[in-house]
This record gives structure tokens, C-alpha cells and sequence, in this order.
């Protein structure tokens, strides 16, 4: 039995949804559940040859025989949730928390005609900020107090404590990143609420005695969506030159990106209590390795990439994603384990 978070290291689109929907994929845990903040959070799965944007349902609907959960700690948008369903085709296996969240319309709309949010912040507008607002003062609706909901609750605290208790595998997925964290990020520039591992066990409802495993996702350069600080943030000329070019699951807009700041890394590790990392789109910066799902097909640079990572934050590397398909990765676990 195991139970293993993953999360974000940075500012989120690390490409946790790749990690997360490879493992679930493989392994098929008896629980996948999701904590984190929100819609705000656009996780990316490339699945059977079909991009999936997803914001709420869990990445790891590629496991056909995983429960998907979506816990207490989350904020669901019923409208973006239900459509998700139909879109992976999980409506048999997937529920969320009784006490899980609602955004409604008044949440979305606050959220955009805030001039401090959207201008300063650069809020995704979804509702997320204004919906935790009203939960602290103990107003928010819940998941169920909405009709077209009811065929979807369970108590997801729970569902995973007895699945840990009978010795099944559960994975539990983790949302935008560590540097956006309420508390722990560079604030005022953060999400509304805690994203590091210790609250995704909160959001779903288990003690942290529980985890074994905390995969913490780096990509091979960092990015920020939004305002606010980024060691090392390159001009838009240089990142077209690297071919450091992204754009937000959620919002569209033009990511901004860096080389990796081990200082970042580290204090991101060191948060979350990390025991491994996921290293993705290693072939954006070695073109080379593309689609490679094997270590002996890692050029020398590569691997001097990799090894100077591990050597820099004391942890192994044990995943190296080198596409943006399901198959192009390399899972070194039994290597470095």
C-alpha cells in the first residue's frame, strides 16, 4: 500500500496532469483524489490521442478502474464539473466531498470586476478568491445544497481512509504550485488559499501520517502566468529563442519563463517534504530526447541536466518527461529507488 501526492513546484503548469494521468494510468490506484484550490487550476492530459484541458476533474480518469474523488477542501463550479464528466466519460466512478465547495455566477463575477485582482493579481476570474472569501465567513453553498449534484456525493475523507486502511494504493493530485501558495508563495501574488502537500491531505481528508510518497513536479524551465516575481524571468526575445513559449491552460495568456532557480526548488522541496521529482519537458531544452521513453536514449547533456538537479536539491529524479504524449516518459523508480 501506498499513498503518494503529487505536486507543483513552481507556479503551476508544471505538468503535473502528465505525471499524474502516466501513474494512474499504469498502476490503476484503487483512489485518485483531487485537492487544491479550484477552476482556476488547468491541468493538460494528452490521452488515446486527445488533448484534455481539465479544472475539475481528476487527471487520472486514464485509470479506468480508479475512483475519482474530489474532496472537502476543493471548489467545485457544477456547470465546468458536470461537463468534464461527459467529456472523459467517468460518470460511473467519480464524486466529490458533501462539504466540497460551490462557485456560483456571483463568485465569477466579482472576481472579473475586481480592478485589484484582475490588474494588479491577475486573477483567473473563475470565482475561486471571492468563494473562499465567503466560506471563511461561513456562507458559501455546498456541494450538497445543489440539486444536480446529489447523484455525485460521497464522504471522501472516508472512502480513502478505508481504502489506506485495506492496503490499496491511492493517489492524490495536487493543483497549481507550491510558489502559489497562500502562505508560502511570493505574496501578495498567490492563489487563495495553501497548495502545498500538508493541505492537499487537509482537502481530502486524511492525516499526514498517511503519505509515503510526495513527487514534487519541476519543469525543465520555470514559468509564471499572472503577476508578480520570477528569479531569472527572461525577455521575449530570449524565450523565443529557447522556444520557452507557453500559454495558460485556463486563461490563454503568455507564460513568462526562467531557468530553473535552485533556490526556488529547494525552498519548494523543503515545504512539501519531497522524496522524489518529476522532471518535465526535458525536450524543450534538448530537442534530441523527444518522445524518448528509456534512459539509454538521454543525450549526455541530458543526463548532466538531470544529474546536476539531483545533485542541487538532494533528491532523486525519478521521472523525465520528454513529450507531451502519455508515452513519452521515463520512469526511473526502479533505478533510483
Amino acid at each position: 500500500m501506498t499513498v503518494t501526492i503529487i505536486i507543483g513546484g513552481f507556479w503551476g503548469d508544471e505538468g503535473k496532469g502528465k505525471i499524474i494521468s502516466y501513474i494512474a494510468y499504469a498502476e490503476d490506484p484503487a483512489i485518485i483524489a483531487r485537492g487544491g484550490v479550484g477552476t482556476n487550476a488547468g491541468h493538460t492530459v494528452v490521452f488515446e490521442g486527445k488533448r484534455f484541458g481539465l479544472r475539475m476533474i481528476p487527471s487520472g480518469f486514464t485509470s479506468k478502474k480508479s475512483k475519482l474523488l474530489i474532496g472537502a477542501g476543493v471548489l467545485a463550479d457544477p456547470e465546468i464539473f458536470l461537463k468534464e464528466i461527459k467529456e472523459t466519460e467517468c460518470s460511473d466512478r467519480i464524486a466529490m466531498d458533501y462539504q466540497t465547495g460551490i462557485i456560483d455566477a456571483k463568485h465569477k463575477n466579482l472576481d472579473q470586476k475586481d480592478k485589484h485582482l484582475s490588474e494588479k493579481l491577475g486573477t483567473t476570474g473563475t470565482g475561486c478568491g471571492p468563494a473562499n472569501e465567503d466560506r471563511a465567513r461561513r456562507v458559501l453553498r455546498l456541494a450538497k445544497d445543489v440539486p444536480e449534484l446529489q447523484g455525485y456525493l460521497t464522504d471522501v475523507s472516508k472512502e480513502i481512509n478505508e481504502a489506506i486502511e485495506s492496503g490499496k494504493n491511492v493517489l492524490l493530485e495536487g493543483t497549481q504550485g507550491t510558489m502559489l501558495s497562500l502562505f508560502h508563495g511570493t505574496y501578495p501574488f498567490v492563489t487563495s488559499k495553501d497548495v502545498s502537500a500538508s493541505q492537499i491531505c487537509a482537502d481530502v481528508g486524511i492525516g499526514p501520517t498517511k503519505v509515503d510518497e510526495v513527487i514534487i513536479v519541476f519543469k525543465a524551465f520555470m514559468t509564471r502566468v499572472g503577476e508578480g516575481p520570477m528569479p531569472g524571468t527572461l525577455s521575449d526575445k530570449e524565450m523565443q529563442l529557447r522556444g520557452w513559449t507557453e500559454h495558460g491552460t485556463v486563461t490563454g495568456r503568455a507564460r513568462r519563463s526562467a531557468p530553473i532557480d535552485f533556490d526556488v526548488a529547494r525552498k519548494a522541496i523543503r515545504l512539501n517534504g519531497a522524496t522524489q521529482i518529476a522532471l518535465t519537458k526535458l525536450d524543450i531544452v534538448y530537442p534530441k530526447i523527444a518522445g524518448a521513453n528509456t534512459a539509454d536514449k538521454l543525450t549526455p547533456k541530458a543526463l548532466e541536466f538531470i544529474s546536476n538537479i539531483e545533485k542541487e536539491t538532494g533528491i532523486p529524479v525519478t521521472f523525465v518527461g520528454t513529450g507531451p504524449e502519455a508515452e513519452a516518459l521515463i520512469d526511473l523508480r526502479k533505478e533510483k529507488l
